[in-house]
């Protein structure tokens, strides 16, 4: 690393076990919010400014003289749960809340859907990787389409997953799936984004305790499937354990798994389809990955842990959608009627193809990277509320509360910095006034494409 990135590796150490944002640190080292995202981005210094930062790390050493945030030097946290390995998206409450009172799921559905019409399967299968189920609500819509444009073709779908929750809601929706098309193969695992695609640890001891089930579901009802499905439950509680990261708080997986599904009556046509142990189709037709990392991480970390190796998993004319949150709508006024300065979406589709390109390189020629005008990336979703909840300053504080939950659940604000804001109250009037000002609530999100172009 140069001196620039070693810099900003320390910096995000520091964050990280001092629990402050980058916009914090900003403000307190060097007086201005906005440093560590320049500084992202390559913006051009004086020395003396990058001087400053890095004295004002040295002269924050934690105690016990680990000079943790001395640019260069490694750094370990001070333990493996500190109050910096946080992650915003593991607060189920939110996260329920805001899938259920918004329809950013189903919007994101559809535009996934558009993707469909692009792609030309070839045999045994049509092929999906979705990278991060969630609840399963994107990825049943997907298949729903599925079978509406190819009603005749086998499907291989993948999904990634590390919450055990999220498992069990998006499996309890699979049972119509599999009735509905009952040539299906629907594969779940917990492994990371460079392992998930070719169902394959990359560490030989996680590859000799890897956990394969493999589970045919007799019968031609979806009851029957659901039966079978739910019976599931206990092993996949025990299976999907995870551990936090000692470093980033991320959680990882005990012990990798793969859950395989798909109908034994259909068995024999799905044969060559079927994945087994170190024998799986890594070359995808379609990638759908919405919101798969953390708005705040940099560019770096979110091209070469996440999108550099669902690039290399296409196949020829295989399409990757990525869909991440772009600001510039009420929801983050809101924000910022608290929180003047926050910038919590400062990784723009631009930025990262950009920087995708430059770290795939001329290894991959016969890539494209398409971040489109914005009438076609940009894409609006809303939360959902009847045409006389909002209505002057007489909002129902259900409302509200829904409203300011899902504002701070975009931005991914902290709970520790909402101890004070919710004391006072300030937030309702300030929701109030936003939610008033524009008769609803609702998001932006952007997409763009990376496309793999055919044989």
């Amino acid at each position: 690393m140069d001196e620039r990135q070693q810099l900003l590796a320390a910096i995000e150490r520091f964050c990280e076990r001092e629990g402050m944002l980058p916009t914090a640190f900003g403000r307190k080292a060097m007086g201005d919010g906005r440093f560590v995202g320049r500084l992202r981005d390559g913006r051009q210094m004086r020395a003396a400014t990058l001087a400053r930062a890095r004295q004002f790390l040295a002269d924050h050493v934690p105690k016990g003289g680990e000079a943790a945030a001395a640019p260069g030097r490694p750094a370990k946290p001070a333990g493996s749960d500190e109050k910096g390995a946080f992650r915003f998206y593991d607060n189920r409450q939110k996260y329920l809340m805001f899938v259920n009172t918004c329809s950013e799921k189903w919007v994101v559905s559809e535009r996934a859907g558009m993707e469909l019409g692009h792609v030309r399967p070839r045999p045994p299968a049509l092929r999906v990787f979705d990278a991060g189920m969630g609840d399963g609500t994107v990825l049943t819509g997907v298949m729903r389409n599925m079978h509406r444009r190819f009603p005749t073709f086998p499907f291989y779908v993948v999904g990634k997953e590390i919450s055990v929750e999220d498992v069990r809601l998006c499996l309890e929706k699979m049972p119509d799936r599999l009735f509905e098309h009952p040539a299906t193969v629907l594969v779940v695992t917990n492994m990371h984004y460079s392992e998930a695609p070719s169902l394959q640890p990359r560490s030989m001891q996680a590859a000799a305790t890897l956990n394969w089930i493999e589970t045919p579901l007799s019968g031609n009802t979806s009851h029957e499937f659901h039966e079978q499905i739910a019976a599931l439950q206990p092993t996949l509680a025990e299976t999907w354990r995870v551990r936090p990261s000692p470093k980033t708080g991320n959680p990882l997986y005990v012990r990798a798994s793969v859950l395989v599904l798909y109908r034994e009556d259909h068995k024999f046509l799905l044969d060559p389809v079927i994945p087994r142990p170190g024998r799986a189709s890594e070359g995808y037709d379609l990638v759908i990955a919405s919101q798969p990392y953390r708005a705040r991480m940099p560019a770096r970390f979110k091209v070469q842990k996440v999108l550099a190796p669902l690039s290399r998993s296409l196949a020829p004319g295989g399409r990757l959608l990525c869909i991440q949150s772009h600001g510039g709508d009420p929801g983050l006024e809101i924000v910022r009627k608290i929180w003047p300065d926050e910038q919590p979406f400062q990784t723009d589709r631009h930025l990262l193809l950009k920087a995708l390109k430059d770290e795939i390189g001329k290894s991959r020629r016969d890539l494209r990277y398409n971040a489109y005008s914005d009438r076609r990336a940009l894409f609006r979703y809303d939360m959902h509320t009847l045409p006389t909840e909002i209505e002057g300053s007489s909002i129902g504080t259900s409302t509200l509360f829904a409203a300011w939950n899902a504002a701070i659940y975009v931005s991914q604000i902290e709970d520790a910095r909402l101890v004070g804001v919710v004391a006072d109250g300030s937030y309702l009037d300030a929701t109030r006034e936003v939610l008033s000002a524009h008769g609803g609530l609702w998001f932006y999100d952007e997409s763009f494409v990376v496309s793999r172009r055919r044989d």
